[in-house]
């Protein structure tokens, strides 16, 4: 199965320090759930990293205008994706139900559980 991750930042190096910059001085009101959980201030999360490596589903990352860009479609974001047998994308965890999980423990859960 392949799953798309669809951060809630656009992609390139100027938004990348805007994000850091974001996450450092206002935490609290950083747009991006998925990203929240998945990294720190500067670094991906150990646990995420080994759950990434380990997966045998094949995993794409996509800010949100690479997304728009390569799939021609606008989702609210962040979302997570996968593409079906018909090669539609469904989705398989929202950006409600992203902005209620608390940390990575519980995405990574969310995600074995699919």
């Amino acid at each position: 199965m392949k799953i798309i991750f669809v951060y809630n930042a656009d992609s390139g190096f100027i938004n990348s320090i805007l994000d850091i910059g974001h996450k450092i001085i206002s935490p609290n009101t950083y747009k991006c759930s998925l990203c929240n959980m998945t990294y720190g201030v500067m670094s991906e999360r150990e646990e995420w990293k080994r759950f990434r490596e380990s997966s045998k589903d094949e995993l794409e990352f996509l800010h949100k205008d690479e997304f728009e860009k390569k799939y021609k479609e606008k989702r609210e974001y962040p979302i997570i994706l996968k593409i079906n047998g018909a090669n539609r994308l469904d989705e398989l965890i929202s950006k409600d139900d992203l902005n209620k999980m608390k940390n990575v423990n519980e995405l990574i859960q969310k995600l074995k559980e699919t």
